[in-house]
């Protein structure tokens, strides 16, 4: 991780923590723009909280206008629920609240797994505006977080920093030439890793189904065609140019295979599978432990 002369500022936002790591201290205007652009994205997208833009559109279909940031994340899921044939869907909102993962935290199944609706029949993405035909559970849960991470490097890149790491609970993000070395955590035992990775000017996003995990074999990894949580890789990593595409592409690897998306994004991969076993690419620029 980065020198120990550098400074850290830490802080909660989106329900998860967060730790800034600078060679110098951040100014105490520049973390409040921080915690705003953070509470700005939270307001929108949260399916967590009652005031939000997301939850209006689970109460009542139509025409809802987002921020900028819109764009890009409709256009990366619209492309990845084509890949994955809609396993990989914001619409699984309501699929994670039918096992218990709703905004109370209940972890209580209210009934059998519920698929997603199809993209076509309910929802339409163009650019700042999203339209429904019927209420909607939108969740960005699997590239969301990875979109803040750049939001926020945007702002810190805005100040003149030039070197920077981002460590939004695992998803990260380091700007600057000098690489820091980062540890993979075996998915079946967080205090062991199973490999390193040095990472620098780069995202590394992990996704793994001991995260949100409840009752007997549930977690948050739902296949959109079904409901029901994936049961085959237990964890992945994803290595790209920005937060937002490696936090969507390790989700994705729980779907499809990582040679099947490179073929349309430029990143690299390492998958674990329910059966001890694993699989990475040519590219992966991590160590693993044998």
């Amino acid at each position: 991780m980065p020198d120990a002369d550098w400074e850290d500022f830490a802080f909660e936002g989106i329900g998860t923590q967060w730790e800034i790591s600078t060679p110098v201290p951040l100014s105490g205007p520049v973390r409040a723009r921080l915690a705003e652009r953070v509470e700005r994205f939270d307001a929108e997208w949260s399916r967590f909280r009652s005031d939000s833009r997301v939850s209006a559109l689970a109460r009542r279909p139509g025409s809802y206008e987002f921020a900028d940031e819109a764009v890009r994340l409709g256009a990366l899921y619209r492309t990845l629920y084509g890949m994955t044939d809609g396993a990989m869907t914001p619409l699984i909102g309501a699929s994670l609240e039918r096992l218990g993962y709703d905004a109370g935290y209940s972890l209580k199944p209210s009934g059998s797994p519920l698929a997603a609706p199809p993209w076509d029949a309910v929802l339409e993405w163009a650019g700042t505006t999203i339209t429904t035909t019927a209420p909607v559970v939108l969740d960005i849960g699997a590239a969301g977080k990875g979109l803040l991470v750049d939001l926020l490097a945007d702002e810190l890149l805005a100040e003149g920093l030039d070197a920077f790491i981002i460590d939004a609970s695992g998803d990260l993000l380091a700007c600057g030439p000098l690489p820091t070395e980062v540890a993979l955590e075996h998915p079946y035992n967080p205090a062991q890793a199973i490999g390193i990775v040095p990472l620098a000017d780069r995202a590394l996003c992990a996704s793994a189904s001991n995260r949100r995990a409840w009752g007997d074999g549930l977690h948050h990894m739902l296949d959109g065609t079904t409901g029901q949580p994936v049961r085959t890789a237990v964890a992945t990593w994803a290595l790209a140019d920005t937060a937002m595409l490696a936090d969507a592409l390790a989700t994705a690897l729980f779907f499809v295979p990582g040679d099947q998306l490179q073929e349309e994004f430029d990143f690299s991969w390492l998958t674990v599978f329910s059966d001890g076993g694993a699989a990475r690419s040519a590219n992966f620029e991590g160590t693993l432990f044998t």
